[in-house]
């Protein structure tokens, strides 16, 4: 790996080499847990709406108490 020091590209120390895998494994972790979030809200979004189904709502009446 390279990176540039006014304005002339050197390679990376052992030790840099080393944060910038950490960091690269850091950013994955976070993108993944940012995913499982998002699927974690579409998925209660759906349970809710259903369930306000079950309970004899209309379509139209839970569109208009959850816009879904």
């Amino acid at each position: 790996m390279k990176k540039y020091i006014n304005n002339n590209l050197v390679d990376l120390t052992a030790e840099e080499k080393i944060i910038r895998e950490e960091e690269k494994k850091i950013y994955q972790e976070f993108k993944q847990n940012m995913k499982n979030l998002e699927q974690d809200a579409e998925t209660k979004k759906a349970s809710g709406k259903q369930k306000l189904l079950d309970l004899g709502l209309t379509e139209e009446e839970v569109k208009a108490l959850i816009g879904v």
